[in-house]
């Protein structure tokens, strides 16, 4: 499922978490009375439509942000500020959130890097008969409720990748995109796993208001892994991208590709793909309008030489 300007990336049971950042100088005692610059991060979710899915239905019970070097800390680590914990597990059908942004908490933090997010979720209950509280339900058969096998995001959390800055003195913002054409993979038995890799972060210059609407493609390689790529979107007025992001790969049918979606205001666009080992791509311009989305296409990656 980027975004604010909402992008997806690839965000995914398109889910989106959209964040903003609303930044103010804050000081922070640390040794010899330095003062530390510290903004205020806001959490949301964003999410792309699906031609299979119904509903994709989780049961968010925290979400965490993880600054750069603690990467691989344990959930409960108290170095990853909490944005927000449900004392009862807040419930999310992300299908319903295609051109809208549904803020789930808000959290003072130091400026600087940041590179991932934790969504952890409530176990599905186990014992014959009970309803699950992570679950899908398909277009075909919409009252029957598939649960969503989702251990990393209940032991562990679900580790969302993606780099964004708190910038101090200004307004930022990122988004979650729960992409469910990525995020929800079929396991062949009539079950479905949930994976964090279909979920992906953006950071638009500023919040997305009313009236928005998206840029989607596919990022492909055939012959190299290109791993991950930076997206960015560019208005025609200007060469200051109005969102940026990172799209990961996925080995599908002989070839590397990522799929992703930059939610943005309406208005004329070119989007970049930048990644290592490869040639920078650049679309032409294409316009986009409020609550509809704008298709790419296949965006084919060079190997330099």
């Amino acid at each position: 499922m980027f975004s604010v300007t909402k992008f997806r990336f690839g965000a995914p049971v398109g889910l989106f978490l959209f964040t903003l950042l609303m930044l103010a100088l804050g000081g922070c005692g640390g040794s010899g009375g330095a003062t530390v610059a510290t903004g205020t991060l806001k959490v949301g979710l964003i999410d792309k439509q699906s031609d299979s899915f119904a509903q994709v239905v989780v049961a968010i019970k925290e979400v965490r942000v993880v600054p750069a070097g603690l990467e691989n800390a344990a959930d409960d680590d108290s170095r990853l500020p909490v944005v927000v914990s449900y004392s009862t597990p807040h419930t999310v059908d992300v299908l319903t959130l295609r051109f809208q942004q549904e803020i789930l908490g808000s959290i003072p933090l130091p400026a600087g890097s940041y590179h991932q997010l934790r969504l952890i979720l409530e176990p599905n209950p186990s014992g014959q008969g009970r309803e699950p509280v992570n679950y899908l339900t398909l277009i075909t058969d919409p009252t029957v409720k598939i649960p969503l096998t989702t251990p990393s995001g209940q032991q562990s959390g679900l580790k969302v990748l993606g780099d964004f800055q708190v910038r101090a003195g200004i307004i930022n913002a990122i988004l979650i995109d729960f992409d469910p054409n990525t995020a929800i993979v079929a396991r062949g038995n009539g079950a479905y796993n949930l994976k964090p890799t279909g979920i992906r972060i953006m950071q638009p210059s500023a919040p997305l208001a009313a009236g928005f609407g998206s840029l989607a493609g596919t990022v492909v390689s055939t012959f190299k892994d290109w791993s991950s790529a930076t997206v960015s979107v560019v208005p025609q007025a200007t060469a200051t991208p109005i969102a940026a992001g990172t799209v990961f790969s996925n080995f599908t049918s002989n070839r590397w590709e990522g799929q992703f979606s930059a939610f943005v205001p309406a208005g004329t666009y070119r989007l970049h793909v930048q990644s290592r080992g490869f040639a920078p791509y650049s679309t032409p311009f294409r316009t986009v309008t409020s609550s509809s989305e704008t298709p790419l296409g296949e965006l084919s990656l060079t190997i330099l030489p």
